[in-house]
């Protein structure tokens, strides 16, 4: 079992910026892939930004340029850099782990962009 623990969420006005991080334990080793999907209200979860353990990273279309992935391998944590927000990033944005063809998440932690 992989457990994954976000932190970094909250209100921040049009144009901030906050960094999500990601703290995996439990049974880590062979992770294939780390990264992050939201869900906005009223819509499905989307893919936002992926990390493989080679340290490949994709990010979904919407966010290139302005949301940037990385981790922290000593620490088991995975964090998401996001700049200039919109309100439409707005959503809950949730962490995942992708080991043995098994996806492992975490709690969620919410993001709104207002003025």
């Amino acid at each position: 079992q992989v457990q994954l623990v976000e932190s970094g969420g909250g209100l921040v006005q049009p144009g901030g910026s906050l960094r999500l991080s990601c703290a995996a334990s439990g049974s880590i080793f062979f992770i294939n892939y780390m990264g992050w999907y939201r869900q906005a209200p009223g819509k499905e979860r989307e893919l936002v930004a992926t990390i493989s353990n080679s340290g490949d990273t994709d990010y979904a279309d919407s966010v290139k340029g302005r949301f940037t992935i990385s981790r922290d391998t000593a620490k088991n944590t995975v964090y998401l850099q996001m700049n200039v927000l919109k309100p439409e990033h707005t959503a809950v944005y949730y962490c995942y782990a992708r080991k043995g063809g098994v996806n492992y998440w975490g709690q969620g932690t919410q993001v709104t962009v207002s003025s």
